[in-house]
Formats: structure tokens, sequence, C-alpha cells
């Protein structure tokens, strides 16, 4: 009896084919929505920290605009007035010639 009854809810519904088809466009959508953007923005970020170069003004991310005083690997060494300080190049939230870091 039950056999029966799920034979006939089977023949009723949608092909199963279409749950992979919705499946597969929530993902490009997922990708174009949120994947895609995300990586782009950070690749211009990087490509905006490599450029950096002593005498440059920049804005730290606490909200503090420093001068590079001398430019390392992975390091920055910036003046903030008389005082040369250390700080990582992930710090720098943008370059102070910019008018306002774009927000996602």
């Amino acid at each position: 009896m039950t056999f029966a009854l799920l034979q006939q809810a089977a023949a009723g519904g949608a092909p199963g084919w279409t749950q992979f088809v919705f499946i597969g466009g929530m993902a490009l959508m997922f990708y174009f929505l949120l994947i895609r953007p995300q990586s782009k923005a950070r690749k211009e970020m990087e490509a905006r920290l490599a450029k950096l170069k002593a005498g440059d003004e920049v804005v730290l991310s606490s909200g503090l605009y420093a001068t590079i005083d001398r430019v390392e690997d992975k390091d920055l060494y910036v003046k903030l007035g008389n005082t040369v300080v250390k700080a990582r190049r992930t710090a720098v939230a943008a370059l102070a010639s910019e008018a306002e870091p774009k927000q996602n």
C-alpha cells in the first residue's frame, strides 16, 4: 500500500534534474554576488599595498595619518609627528591622497 502511494507522489512531481539546475543557479549567484567582488577588492588592495614607498602619506586602519619613513618586506616604518613607529603593511587603509577607501 505505501509503495503505491510513493509511486503516485513521485509521478506527479517535477523531474529530478530541475533540482540540480536550481542548485547550480544558486551557486552561480553566490559566486557573482559574493566571492568575485571580494576577491577583486582584495587584489586591488594588495596591488595598492605593493606600490607603497617612502614619503607617501597614508591613513592607517586606526584612523591616524602618517608618512612612510621606510619600507621593509612586511613592515613599514611610519612617522607620527616626530616619532617613527613600526607598523604592518596591512595596517594601511588608504593613501591620504585618495578621498575615501571603497566600502562594499
